[in-house]
């Protein structure tokens, strides 16, 4: 259980982050359009890297067991310096949100700009396979629930902002809940990177 909530704290805490492709799922849910298409191809995108990530550091792991230590001081290191770009964004110059445009019209559209917003993003593989897989090494035997918290978190965390987009749309429209929002990635990101440092 302790594994599972794991991933899905870290897990969540990467897919908050404001992007391109969160953007467009947020636009699709504020005009109602191929709404569960979208978040489906968002979630099941994201499940596929995190498996990819949690399998393939598992496996090396078993063959070179001096990685895991080399991994988890990778990802402090990574999760530090995320979280201090979201320190940076909070501080930074006001911003509207402008989710990317096109896709709002056909189904193949929306879907063949929600793939691209994936999967060309060099950023997913980054948090997916690289840092959820490596956080995944301290947790042996318990990968699976691990990965399956990861997967969880973002089923949750897609369908709830695009059908939740309506409501957010009064919040969302101000800079300082973005603001917020980012501050609050930052602390998660550094909380994280403390736990691994203990942790070892």
């Amino acid at each position: 259980m302790t594994a599972a909530i794991a991933g899905f704290g870290l897990g969540l805490s990467l897919i908050l982050a404001i992007g391109a492709q969160n953007a467009f799922v947020l636009r699709q849910g504020l005009r109602g359009a191929h709404v569960f298409a979208v978040c489906l191809t968002c979630a099941l995108s994201d499940a596929m890297l995190i498996v990819i990530g949690v399998a393939g550091f598992g496996a090396v792991n078993q063959a070179l067991p001096g990685l895991a230590p080399v991994m988890r001081w990778g990802g402090v290191a990574f999760l530090l310096v995320y979280g201090a770009l979201s320190f940076r964004a909070a501080l930074g110059p006001a911003a509207a949100l402008e989710p990317a445009e096109g896709g709002a019209g056909s189904l193949r559209r929306a879907l063949l700009t929600c793939l691209a917003l994936t999967w060309l993003n060099p950023h997913v593989y980054l948090d997916t396979v690289v840092l959820l897989g490596s956080v995944s090494t301290q947790y042996q035997g318990r990968g699976l629930a691990f990965a399956t918290g990861a997967v969880t978190a973002s089923f949750v965390f897609f369908f709830a902002l695009g059908y939740g987009a309506r409501f957010l749309r009064p919040l969302f429209a101000r800079p300082a809940a973005w603001r917020v929002l980012e501050v609050l990635v930052g602390v998660i990101m550094w909380a994280i990177a403390v736990r691994l440092v203990l942790g070892g």
